[in-house]
C-alpha cells in the first residue's frame, strides 16, 4: 500500500474467497506495529492470517470470515521503527499523532505528513472499510472514540455512535482471556479521552473521514515481551480478533439500495434517527453495512438526490437484520422529502415495520404480488417436506424489502 521513510514496502494481506475482487460484503482491516516498539500486534496478525488460511472450510468461524468478510491485515505500519526498536518512524514521528484532527488545526498539510500516514489515507480512498482495529502494547484495554476533547481536558467524550463503539469494544474485551476483568478499566474498555486525550490519532480520523468504525486495542501490558510469551498472547487474543471481525456480519443492519425504475444500484446515504452520523452505500453494488448496538429500536432513513426517501423501522435483536431499500424517482420539484406524519411506532413484536410511500394503486399491486409469491413459496416448501420429510432445514436469514 506504500513505503516507509526508509523505503520498506508496507505489505497488506488480503484474505477472502475472492481476493482482488469487489464484493457486496463488509470489509475489515487490522493494523499492527503502529508504534515501532510495540511488536506484539505485528506477530499476532501474522498468526491470525495463517490460522484463517489453515482453518478455512474446517472451522466455522474461519469459514464465515473468509466467505462473508473482506479482511485486510497490515502487520506492520512502522517497519522502520520496529527495526530501530523505537516508538516513532525513521523521522522519529509518532504515526498515531500524524493524522488530521477534528478539534485543532494540525497535520493539514499533505506534504508534511509521513509516508506511512499517507499510505493509510490513500489505502482508505480505494477500499471502503466498515470497521477496523489497530493493535498496540503497554496496557490491556479496548479503546474507542473520541480520543480527544475540545478543551484538551481529560474526560469522557463520546462520539455519535458511542453505544455501538461500547458494544464493539466489549465484544473484544469479553472474548479475551482476562481483559474484561481489569481493575483499572471497568469491563476492559475505555473512552479514549477519558483515559488520556490525544490529537492527530488514526482512530478518530477513520470514523470521521472514512466511515470506518475503528478501535484501538491495547493487547499486552508488556510492550516487547519475550518471544516465548507469544503463543500465550495469541491464545488470549485469538477469539477476540475472530469475534470482532465476524461481528461485522453477525450483528448490525445490512442490505442494498436500488432504484425501483430499473433496479440500478444507488450510492445513497443511510442515516439513523437520533444518531448524527451518516454512511454511504457502496458505489458498485450499493450495499451498506451499518454497525449498531443490539437490542435497540432504530428508525433507518435511506436518501438519494432525485429519489423519494424511505424509512425502515427496525427492532434489532442479537443477530443481524437485512433490509433492502427500493427508492422511487422523485416526481415533483419539491426535493426528496419524507412524509410529515411518517415515523416509527414500536408497539408490535415484529422485527421490521415498513413505511413504503407507494401510491395506492401501486401498493395494491405490490400487496397482491407479495401474496401470490408467498402462496407459491408455501407450496414449494410443503412439497419439499413431502419429498424429504426427515431432512434438517438450514435456517435462512430474513431479508426485508422496503
Amino acid at each position: 500500500i506504500g513505503k516507509s521513510v526508509l523505503g520498506v514496502p508496507l505489505w497488506a494481506i488480503e484474505i477472502s474467497d475472492k481476493p482482488g475482487e469487489s464484493e457486496a460484503e463488509p470489509a475489515f482491516k487490522f493494523i499492527g506495529n503502529v508504534h515501532g516498539d510495540e511488536p506484539v500486534g505485528r506477530e499476532l496478525l501474522l498468526l491470525l492470517a495463517n490460522w484463517l488460511c489453515d482453518n478455512y472450510m474446517k472451522d466455522p468461524l474461519a469459514t464465515l470470515i473468509v466467505k462473508d468478510v473482506h479482511l485486510h491485515i497490515l502487520p506492520s505500519m512502522n517497519p522502520d521503527g520496529y527495526s530501530l526498536r523505537r516508538r516513532g518512524n525513521a523521522n522519529n514521528i509518532d504515526l498515531n499523532r500524524d493524522f488530521p484532527d477534528q478539534f485543532f488545526p494540525m497535520n493539514d498539510d499533505m506534504d508534511l505528513r509521513q509516508p506511512e500516514t499517507k499510505a493509510i489515507m490513500n489505502w482508505l480512498e480505494g477500499v471502503h472499510f466498515t470497521a477496523s482495529a489497530s493493535l498496540h502494547g503497554g496496557a490491556l484495554v479496548a479503546n474507542y472514540p473520541w480520543d480527544g476533547t475540545e478543551d484538551r481536558k481529560k474526560n469522557y467524550y463520546g462520539c455519535p455512535d458511542d453505544n455501538t463503539f461500547r458494544f464493539l469494544a466489549s465484544l473484544y474485551s469479553k472474548s479475551h482471556y482476562n481483559m474484561s476483568l481489569s481493575n483499572e478499566f471497568p469491563g476492559g474498555i475505555t473512552n479514549g479521552a477519558a483515559w488520556y486525550p490525544i490529537y492527530g490519532g488514526m482512530q478518530d480520523w477513520n470514523y470521521i473521514h472514512s466511515g470506518c468504525f475503528e478501535l484501538t486495542l491495547e493487547i499486552s501490558d508488556n510492550k516487547w515481551p519475550n518471544a516465548s510469551e507469544l503463543p500465550t498472547l495469541w491464545e488470549y487474543n485469538r477469539m477476540s480478533m475472530l469475534n470482532l471481525v465476524a461481528g461485522l456480519v453477525k450483528t448490525g443492519l445490512h442490505g442494498r439500495i436500488i432504484s425501483s425504475e430499473n433496479g440500478r444500484p444507488l450510492p445513497a446515504s443511510l442515516a439513523i434517527k437520533g444518531i448524527n452520523y451518516t454512511i454511504a452505500a457502496g458505489k458498485k453494488f450499493a450495499d451498506y453495512h451499518r454497525l449498531l448496538a443490539p437490542k435497540e429500536n432504530y428508525e433507518v432513513i435511506a436518501t438519494m438526490q432525485g429519489y423519494r426517501s424511505k424509512i425502515a423501522c427496525v427492532m434489532l435483536g442479537e443477530g443481524a437484520v437485512t433490509v433492502d431499500f427500493v427508492l422511487d424517482p422523485e416526481t415533483t420539484h419539491e426535493g426528496s422529502q419524507l412524509l410529515e406524519d411518517s415515523g416509527c411506532y414500536f408497539e408490535s413484536k415484529t422485527t421490521l415495520q415498513m413505511i413504503d410511500f407507494l401510491p395506492d394503486p401501486q401498493l395494491e399491486v405490490f400487496l397482491l404480488t407479495f401474496s401470490v409469491l408467498g402462496f407459491l413459496l408455501f407450496l414449494v416448501k410443503w412439497r419439499a417436506k413431502l419429498v424429504h420429510p426427515n431432512q434438517k432445514q438450514t435456517p435462512v436469514p430474513k431479508r426485508a424489502v422496503v
